[in-house]
């Protein structure tokens, strides 16, 4: 089996999840390809005891990223860091020869979304993906072999969102995902925007203008010494686009909603298509279940099906089993890793978002921020 060797900078939450899938490999046996972390990159010590005494492999402990890039043992990347320092970070990433996964937005800003994919076309020996792991649900994948048998018919309608509820409480100190400079104007959609982007645009469903309607709810709150402080970014989203099929060009509403105060709302991706042919909708809060109405006659019957542990690549977990959270970022992995080593992905739903669809992102969210300003429909 191949070995590709990873360094991670950034330690925290993303970083322990990708260092626990690297841990869980065994899990996944037809796999012909395996990370090893052997170097990662924090602010400050403290991150690195639980590194340490769970992963023998790693040793390389670093608090500046550039001594982690100049490491000849290491291969590929993760980055999760604030988006004001994706540019800088995952160009020298690139420039230093090594494959890399950077977390969503992929960029502050449209420019800086830019800047990096320029930096990837002028090293193309360099593999480039941005993290994305909604679309490893098994609901999600049978939802994308949907689309790939045209099981749809003409698209009618179409809702994707990420809803939770992480700010609803008022009293909840701030934050770096709470400041223009560290998270950028986008707020919430440089969030949690490519989650429920990412199918539609690997779908070829492109939105060619928005109306966007942001919301700023609370607008302070308290920081370490307990004190009142503005909080700049954007709360809520609620864009809706008119987005196109590739094929046909026949245009459809796509209503897209990042929320981080929805009331109700603990964690929740979904995504719901309605069709000529057949429709279907599904809420990682009911994970397991995939609902589809196929028509027949003039009955309208909505389905359910139950689809356990059915993954892109194959996992010891039985089929009757559900999935979960932990499962979909091992899945995004496997997906990283399989088309590093084969060059392509293992299917057309089975891939880590590319830089061209972050991209998109962007130009989606830079017009959502126009729309809000302006009060009207823009152009993307």
């Amino acid at each position: 089996m191949k070995t590709v060797r990873f360094g991670i900078i950034g330690c925290r939450l993303m970083g322990r999840e990708f260092a626990s899938a690297a841990a869980r490999w065994c899990h996944l046996p037809e796999m012909d390809v395996r990370p090893e972390i052997v170097a990662i990159c924090g602010r400050t010590a403290t991150q690195f005891p639980w590194y340490r005494d769970n992963f023998p492999a790693i040793k390389q402990f670093a608090n500046d990223y550039h001594a982690l890039l100049e490491n000849p043992e290491v291969e590929a990347v993760y980055v999760a860091v604030p988006h004001h320092l994706h540019r800088e970070i995952y160009c020298a990433v690139i420039e230093a020869g090594k494959h890399l996964l950077g977390e969503k937005p992929f960029g502050i800003d449209k420019q800086a979304c830019h800047d990096i994919v320029a930096c990837a076309r002028q090293h193309p020996e360099v593999f480039v993906r941005c993290s994305s792991q909604s679309p490893f649900f098994p609901a999600m994948q049978r939802i994308g072999s949907m689309i790939e048998r045209n099981a749809f018919g003409q698209i009618i309608e179409l809702n994707t969102g990420l809803l939770h509820s992480s700010d609803l409480d008022p009293n909840k100190p701030i934050n770096w995902k709470r400041t223009v400079e560290s998270n950028g104007e986008y707020g919430v959609m440089g969030d949690l925007g490519l989650h429920a982007c990412h199918l539609p645009f690997r779908a070829g469903w492109v939105p060619s203008n928005v109306r966007a309607i942001l919301g700023h709810i609370i607008k302070e709150r308290p920081d370490d010494m307990g004190n009142r402080v503005r909080c700049q970014t954007w709360d809520n989203a609620t864009l809706l686009c008119e987005a196109a099929e590739p094929a046909s060009d026949s245009r459809f509403p796509w209503t897209l909603r990042t929320h981080r105060i929805a009331p109700g709302q603990r964690n929740n991706w979904y995504v719901e298509i309605c069709g000529t042919r057949a429709s279907t909708r599904w809420t990682s809060v009911k994970a397991d279940i995939l609902e589809v109405m196929e028509y027949s006659g003039g009955d309208q019957i909505w389905g359910q099906i139950q689809t356990g542990h059915e993954t892109a690549f194959k996992s010891i977990t039985g089929a009757i089993f559900q999935f979960g959270f932990g499962d979909a970022i091992l899945q995004m992995w496997a997906a990283f890793l399989y088309e590093l080593a084969h060059g392509t992905p293992l299917k057309k739903f089975a891939g880590c978002a590319r830089p061209e669809e972050a991209v998109l992102s962007h130009h989606l969210f830079t017009a959502a921020l126009e729309s809000q300003k302006s009060g009207s429909v823009v152009s993307i």
